[in-house]
């Protein structure tokens, strides 16, 4: 299709180094949009018809104006009238149904991409959401193939629709006289050379208007987002003083923007009223002097008033062009971007046994080149179905070993193993069903609970099947029977004003209900109250049971369950053993450790 090319050739350059990926960005985004043949058959027919009919329908006017004043009968004169009915209503009906089907098209096009532009997002390394806001990279994922889908609809519509109907109507006028067709051709060159200047002066009063509203929308979300700080400390009115200035900021722009905008429509209305007139009066010249009849003038009249609407048309578009061409050179940079974790081509199957031993031989990591190592020669191991709690200040590398387990990232050097196997041979779809991760931070969906339990996923992919039962069940076990059995619509409640103890609850019971080979839980209870940390002690012992499992912790109470402790220190481990050994060993780190937390003397 023709709009999938002009999108190809977009104007922005990128690096020839980003030649290549972008390439296949394009083509991706070629291939997501790229309509079916039978739609594509089915547009042209419609595109055919939007077009000719209204070009055949003056034609109509023309024999019934005639034959009026030859005094024809009236039976023929109603058959005229009643075509030129059909054809125009035949015309309004063909642009719906090429609206209806470029619409179809698109939104079932830039979904699929949406989808591909969310899966490479959330496959992407962390260190390229840490670079890209979450904002932005949603504005890549829906703002911008939002811009794709308007222009393209815009172009089937506005562009390639009103063309044809241009090229039609010149070549009708062509037909009947050739000065005519000569004169109207480049009346319409002049026309469209106005309506391009006019565009030039609107489009960056509209830009500068964006802009504003831009800055205003961004400083009260803001100013909503701290709203408990703002009226604890007497801001208010400061705030609403700088509302006030965006805000007229942005009523001067539009201002501005209108302005301008009234400007280029008067203009346009006034060349083609000046345009009508001039056609009008050759038309009448032509009439008096025989060359043309009365219905081909009034026909020459119908023609200037349709080619009006395409050249209006066409002009709104080059603000679409240039904001899709942005559009895609934004996505195809996205799509350039590439996780540094390779893929291996024949994945190892994940272990049968279980649980499964951890081992770290040699790992050294670091988060950017030139940084000081996240780890340095971490040489670790963590028997089958045992505990390891780490410990450690903070930024001494403990959640770093967490993210090499859950291969969020790769080392630099050394190997990480589970079950003997070397994760980077795993499938990570598959070692990330088997690897379960509880932090602090609890991440709950504007969801049902059922969809928040099994994050979405089919009840068939989990063993055993996360049927109601079983989801009830994992919930009595995490000791949230009681809050399920006051929700109003059971596991389809949507979830709203949870506690912080009850949300991290219910992260356990998406872990038990997963029913991994290995637990990570990384501070899990250090922002709850000494109640809500003895329920989730009990949930600790229920998930660690049968399980290889690490504890990061800075409680050190909540490492009474562990079997073994590495102490981390500038991303190293400078000691490890079994708890009980270290804990009694006053010499150790474990036990200076425990002395600081109870305040005692070192």
């Amino acid at each position: 299709m023709p709009p999938l090319s002009l999108l190809r050739n977009a104007r922005s350059r990128p690096d020839p180094v980003d030649q290549p990926a972008r390439k296949r960005g394009r083509r991706l985004v070629a291939a997501c949009l790229r309509p079916p043949a039978g739609t594509t058959l089915a547009l042209l027919v419609a595109i055919a018809a939007a077009t000719g009919l209204p070009v055949l329908a003056p034609q109509l006017t023309k024999r019934f104006v005639d034959e009026a004043i030859a005094g024809s009968a009236l039976g023929p004169l109603l058959i005229l009238a009643g075509g030129y009915l059909l054809l125009a209503v035949g015309g309004l009906a063909a642009r719906t149904f090429t609206g209806w089907l470029a619409n179809g098209w698109t939104w079932d096009g830039t979904n699929r991409l949406r989808e591909q532009l969310t899966d490479h997002v959330l496959g992407l390394d962390l260190e390229e959401h840490s670079r890209s806001s979450p904002g932005e990279l949603i504005e890549r994922v829906d703002g911008d193939v939002m811009a794709i889908a308007n222009f393209l609809v815009a172009f089937v519509m506005d562009v390639v629709v009103s063309v044809l109907l241009l090229i039609g109507v010149l070549v009708s006028v062509f037909l009947i006289n050739t000065w005519l067709g000569v004169t109207l051709t480049g009346y319409c060159i002049l026309v469209f050379a106005g309506m391009l200047a006019g565009q030039r002066i609107a489009v960056p009063a509209g830009r500068r208007s964006n802009e504003a509203i831009a800055v205003m929308l961004g400083g009260l979300e803001e100013t909503f987002g701290g709203v408990e700080d703002i009226r604890a400390n007497g801001a208010g009115g400061y705030l609403v003083r700088r509302f006030h200035r965006t805000a007229g900021a942005w009523i001067r722009a539009e201002a501005a923007e209108v302005r301008v905008g009234i400007l280029v429509v008067a203009g346009i209305s006034v060349a083609f009223a000046a345009g009508t007139a001039l056609l009008l009066g050759l038309a009448a010249s032509l009439v008096v002097g025989g060359a043309v009849t009365v219905g081909t003038a009034v026909l020459l009249v119908q023609y200037a008033l349709l080619i009006r609407a395409p050249f209006e048309r066409l002009t709104d578009q080059f603000r679409q062009v240039q904001g899709a061409l942005a559009s895609l050179d934004r996505i195809t940079e996205l799509l350039s971007r590439r996780s540094t974790l390779a893929v291996p081509a024949r994945p190892a199957s994940v272990p049968d046994t279980r649980p499964w031993d951890v081992r770290f031989e040699g790992v050294t990591f670091r988060y950017d080149a030139g940084d000081h190592p996240a780890l340095r020669d971490v040489e670790l191991t963590i028997a089958a179905g045992s505990t390891l709690g780490l410990v450690g200040r903070t930024g001494s590398g403990k959640t770093t070993i967490a993210r090499l387990l859950l291969r969020l990232y790769d080392p630099i050097s050394g190997v990480v193993r589970v079950g003997g196997v070397d994760l980077r041979d795993l499938d990570q779809a598959a070692l990330r069903q088997h690897i379960g991760l509880v932090t602090q931070d609890v991440q709950l969906f504007s969801a049902t609970i059922r969809d928040n339990l099994t994050l979405f996923r089919p009840a068939a992919e989990f063993r055993p099947v996360a049927d109601d039962s079983r989801l009830r069940q994992v919930l009595h076990e995490v000791g949230l029977g009681a809050w399920l059995d006051d929700q109003p619509d059971g596991l389809d409640t949507l979830i709203t004003g949870i506690s912080a103890g009850e949300s991290q609850l219910l992260a356990f019971a998406r872990v038990l209900l997963a029913d991994p080979a290995i637990v990570v839980l990384d501070e899990p209870s250090s922002r709850l109250d000494r109640a809500t940390e003895q329920r989730i002690d009990t949930c600790v012992a229920r998930l660690l049971t049968g399980r290889t499992g690490i504890v990061i912790a800075h409680r050190l109470a909540s490492l009474a369950r562990v079997d073994t402790i590495a102490v981390v220190a500038d991303g190293r481990i400078v000691e490890h053993g079994d708890r009980a050994a270290l804990a009694s060993d006053p010499a150790s780190r474990f036990a200076r450790l425990i002395r600081l937390a109870d305040g005692a003397p070192r």
